[in-house]
């Protein structure tokens, strides 16, 4: 493999790093897909990952932020359909 593929390797991998954002994946569910669906070594898509971090660190600490309250907001929506559901089942049973 030379330079200039290994260049276009690990911009394919950021690439798919890229689509992986947009879905709001986490670096281990981006891990895990380009592992399954495109045949990248976890350890590839991690070292990809870090040096992304490094190059873009407000991005990322913004990014993790997001996250984290739209996994929250994910939980308690959920959390409340569940209920509600529970709820209604409760009151057909009457």
């Amino acid at each position: 493999m030379g330079s200039e593929s290994s260049a276009q390797y690990i911009h394919k991998v950021q690439h798919l790093i890229e689509e992986c954002i947009v879905f709001n994946m986490s670096k281990e569910e981006c891990m895990d897909a380009l592992s399954k669906y495109a045949n990248i070594k976890p350890v590839i898509t991690s070292t990809v990952w870090k040096e992304l971090e490094k190059e873009n660190k407000e991005f990322f600490e913004a990014y993790a932020k997001e996250r984290g309250a739209s996994q929250t907001e994910a939980s308690e929506s959920t959390h409340n359909i569940l209920l509600d559901s529970s709820k209604k089942d409760d009151n057909n049973g009457e």
